[in-house]
């Protein structure tokens, strides 16, 4: 007998506009006879839907539209702001049928914990969601930065970019986001546009790479960065940082003020 919890999951695909087509001719319009004729009816016209409104079909169940960075071949100045980007509207796959699938599977596999089980590590959802989400606007012709994918996962920018540097330990290809694609950080400076890169998951080979630097230069930003990021979680003043680093303290201003960036609950730290 199938759980609550089961049945609940089961209701999601069932949603559909070719059910409710069909609800329509049995409920509404009392329409009698074979089952099977009503739904080849239903399917008429959800053919012919496809047909005029294309777009709505494919971004309907599971799919949100979503408004960001469009595609470019042309490398942005210094400075650019959000707004001054052009902008691509996409319709991006949050949720899937084999996403609502594989959590029915789960039922059937741990039945006695009825719907507290994941069918796999929420870690491995998200950066499977993700990369499918990176990949989908880059076909469509956007880039995502690493902050509208904190939105949409409800993610922290922290916990994004730790997917980032999973997904490309474990995988070949490297995804499309829009600072990966850009080269572009968040402040006009060499460092700004490593770290945002780093903070992205991205390898230093291919940082070195993107930033036009060699891996050296940009393993001692990163380095750099790492420590400072380390004494603030320890709760050094800047004063301390600056005597234990040896850096000018407007250069460890500039660190601090990234760290607090991609890592805002470090800001109460003096």
């Amino acid at each position: 007998m199938k759980t609550k919890a089961l049945n609940r999951y089961e209701s999601i695909p069932k949603r559909s506009f070719r059910n409710s087509i069909i609800r329509l001719l049995e409920e509404n319009y009392k329409l009698l006879g074979s089952h099977k004729v009503i739904e080849m009816i239903a399917d008429d016209i959800v053919n012919v839907h496809k047909e005029f409104y294309p777009k709505l079909e494919e971004g309907s169940f599971g799919h949100i539209v979503w408004r960001t960075t469009k595609v470019t071949n042309r490398k942005p100045s210094y400075g650019t702001r959000a707004e001054d980007y052009e902008v691509q509207t996409v319709i991006l796959p949050l949720v899937t049928d084999e996403d609502i699938d594989n959590r029915i599977k789960s039922h059937y596999s741990h039945p006695k914990e009825d719907g507290s089980a994941n069918y796999e590590k929420q870690q491995d959802r998200d950066i499977k969601v993700m990369a499918r989400l990176c990949k989908s606007a880059a076909e469509q012709g956007g880039w995502l930065t690493g902050a509208e994918l904190s939105v949409m996962l409800n993610r922290s920018l922290g916990t994004i970019g730790r997917y980032m540097r999973i997904y490309h330990e474990t995988h070949n290809d490297i995804l499309p986001t829009k600072g990966m694609m850009l080269d572009q950080g968040s402040k006009p400076t060499h460092k700004a546009a490593i770290i945002d890169l780093y903070e992205q998951g991205y390898p230093e080979p291919d940082i070195a790479r993107l930033t036009n630097h060699t891996i050296e230069s940009t393993s001692r930003y990163i380095k750099a960065y790492k420590n400072i990021k380390l004494l603030l979680e320890k709760k050094f003043g800047m004063m301390e940082i600056t005597r234990i680093t040896g850096m000018g303290q407007r250069t460890i201003y500039q660190y601090r003020d990234l760290i607090i960036q991609y890592h805002p609950s470090l800001k109460e730290t003096k």
